[in-house]
C-alpha cells in the first residue's frame, strides 16, 4: 500500500497555506502505518471547509451531522475503522450535544475536530472557540465572550482518549492521529488548525513559539486532574500531545446484539414481532 491509495482525482479547493492540507496528509500517512485499507474505513464529515476533504480521501465517506450518523455506522458495523472530521463551529456550535453525548457514551470513533476559531466556510464569523476582543464579520467590535474549551469539554464529558495536535507539525499530528485511531472508545483530537485567509490572529506564526508537547515531558496522561489542569494552560505557552487515555467499555460492547458481531451481519430471518405489534397497536 501507498499514499495514493487514500487520493481521489478531485480537485482540491482550499485556500494555499490551509491548516486541512497538513490534517489531510496527517491522516492519510495515519491510515497507512495502521496497515488500513481505504474499504476499512469510514470518514463522516461535518459542516464546514474540512467537509471538502470527503471528495479528496478515497474512504467510505458521509456528509452531514458527523456524530450521530457516525455513531449509528459504528453500531451496525463494528468492525470498520470510524472517524470524524468536524470543526469548532458544526461540533461545538450546533453540535456541541452531540460531542457531549459521543464522548459520554464512549462509542469507537474518532473525532478530529479541525480548530481554527471561526467559522471559515462562510466567511469569517466569530466560532465558539474565538478568542476574547477577536474582530469578526459577526462581532465587528470583537469576541465578548471566552472561549469554549474544547478539550475541558471532552474531559468533562468523559471521553477516553483526549488530545490536542497541531498542524504545523506533521510528524507529530500523524503519531497522535495513530494512537487516536488505535484507541478503543471515543477519542478527540483538538487540531490547532490556522486559517491562512480569515484569521489573522491565531497563525502559523503565533502557535509556533508557543505550543510544545507534553508527552515528551512524561506527562502522566492517565490523570485526569493533571490533564484538566493542562488544559487550561493557553498564553505564553500552549501545550499539546495526550492529555488523557483510559480503557473502558465502549458503547457498542454494551449490547448483546452488537458485541459479538456487527449488526448488520445478525440474522434476523426467525423474528417474528407479531406479539410486540399486537401489544403497540
Amino acid at each position: 500500500m501507498n499514499l495514493d491509495e487514500f487520493k481521489t482525482n478531485c480537485q482540491i479547493t482550499w485556500c494555499p497555506g490551509c491548516g486541512n492540507f497538513a490534517v489531510f496528509s496527517a491522516l492519510k500517512k495515519a491510515l497507512l502505518e495502521l496497515k488500513l485499507k481505504p474499504s476499512d474505513v469510514l470518514v463522516v464529515y461535518g459542516i464546514g471547509c474540512h467537509g471538502h476533504m470527503v471528495n479528496y480521501l478515497k474512504t467510505f465517506g458521509f456528509d452531514g451531522r458527523a456524530l450521530p450518523v457516525a455513531t449509528g455506522a459504528k453500531l451496525a458495523n463494528k468492525n470498520l475503522t470510524v472517524i470524524v472530521i468536524a470543526g469548532d463551529g458544526d461540533q461545538l456550535g450546533e453540535g456541541g450535544n452531540h460531542l457531549i453525548h459521543a464522548a459520554k457514551r464512549n462509542t469507537d470513533i474518532t473525532c478530529l475536530l479541525h480548530n481554527n476559531q471561526l467559522y471559515a466556510l462562510t466567511v469569517g464569523q466569530s466560532s465558539p472557540t474565538s478568542e476574547k476582543s477577536f474582530k469578526s464579520r459577526s462581532a465587528p467590535k470583537g469576541v465578548q465572550e471566552e472561549p469554549l474549551n474544547s478539550v475541558a469539554l471532552a474531559l468533562a464529558a468523559n471521553s477516553s482518549f483526549v488530545a490536542r495536535a497541531f498542524a504545523g507539525n506533521v510528524r507529530n499530528l500523524t503519531k497522535i492521529f495513530v494512537e487516536a485511531i488505535k484507541h478503543k472508545g471515543f477519542s478527540f483530537v483538538d487540531i490547532l488548525q490556522p486559517c491562512v485567509t480569515l484569521n489573522y490572529l491565531n497563525t502559523y506564526n503565533y502557535f509556533y513559539p508557543k505550543v510544545y508537547d507534553i508527552n515528551e515531558a512524561n506527562f502522566d496522561f492517565k490523570n485526569k486532574a493533571s490533564a484538566f489542569e493542562k488544559s487550561f494552560e493557553w498564553g505564553e505557552k500552549i501545550p499539546i500531545g495526550i492529555f488523557y487515555k483510559k480503557e473502558r467499555e465502549t458503547f457498542e460492547e454494551f449490547f448483546p446484539q452488537t458485541k459479538e458481531k456487527p449488526l448488520g451481519k445478525v440474522d434476523i430471518e426467525n423474528i417474528n414481532i407479531d406479539n410486540l405489534l399486537k401489544e403497540f397497536s
